[in-house]
């Protein structure tokens, strides 16, 4: 499977990773939300 790399989206969620609300990332489906997600849990 190929990735695409979403930095500008990454870039959008980096200053959101450290504070405290749980954040909710919506979409239909296949549209990426899991692969959006894989590489901020290796930051």
């Amino acid at each position: 499977m190929k990735l695409f790399h979403r930095t500008s989206y990454l870039k959008k969620l980096q200053p959101f990773y450290d504070s405290d609300p749980i954040k909710v990332i919506t979409g239909i489906r296949r549209c990426g939300k899991s692969c959006l997600i894989k590489p901020s849990s290796k930051n």
